[in-house]
């Protein structure tokens, strides 16, 4: 049997539920990682994932962009229906005008624009899992696969006798495992 203590990182990126997503994506990118526990003062909260940030902008939609207003808009126009008929619906030319008025996931987390401030607004603490997936130091790898998999996370966090973080295992860490010392080993 494997334990955890033998496989798992201890070096970690932790963050403060008091950060924003904004801030917290941005430490996703400069420290090259996916995820992170979030810890306060040295209590263990939570943890956060790419997957919650995108989460958290997919069920939120985009705002409009700000446009000057335009001289050419002019009166709403109808728009001829498919048959070729004049009789057309006002809302067509609406629609077609404003046809970008939200941005895609991406351009939103890379904005600073007034209009896509909520993830400088929300906060880790907000939209962080509570439930922390965990186990001891000394449990075997299966267990963290057995943990894990129905689960549906990528990441287990190993936490000492008095409930203090003290390393990550992540499923890469477990392939690792696996592929260095083979399945019967582990």
């Amino acid at each position: 049997m494997v334990p955890l203590s033998e496989i798992m990182a201890t070096e970690l990126v932790t963050v403060s539920p008091d950060l924003t997503l904004q801030e917290v994506a941005r430490v996703f990118a400069s420290a090259g990682i996916s995820g992170a526990p979030v810890v306060s003062g040295r209590e263990l909260v939570g943890v956060i994932s790419t997957t919650d940030l995108v989460e958290f902008e997919t069920t939120n939609p985009g705002t409009p962009r700000q446009r000057e207003e335009r001289s050419e808009w002019g009166e709403i126009e109808t728009q001829p229906l498919l048959d070729g008929s004049d009789e057309g619906e006002p809302g067509l030319y609406f629609t077609e005008m404003w046809d970008d008025s939200g941005a895609d996931v991406l351009e939103r987390f890379e904005s600073d624009s007034p209009e896509w401030n909520r993830m400088a607004e929300t906060t880790v603490g907000s939209v962080m899992t509570t439930a922390v997936v965990s186990l001891p130091p000394g449990a075997a790898v299966q267990e963290a696969a057995r943990l894990m998999l129905p689960a549906g996370v990528h990441r287990l966090l190993v936490v000492d006798d008095v409930g203090e973080l003290v390393g990550l295992v992540s499923s890469s860490d477990i392939v690792r495992a696996v592929a260095e010392r083979g399945l019967g080993e582990v």
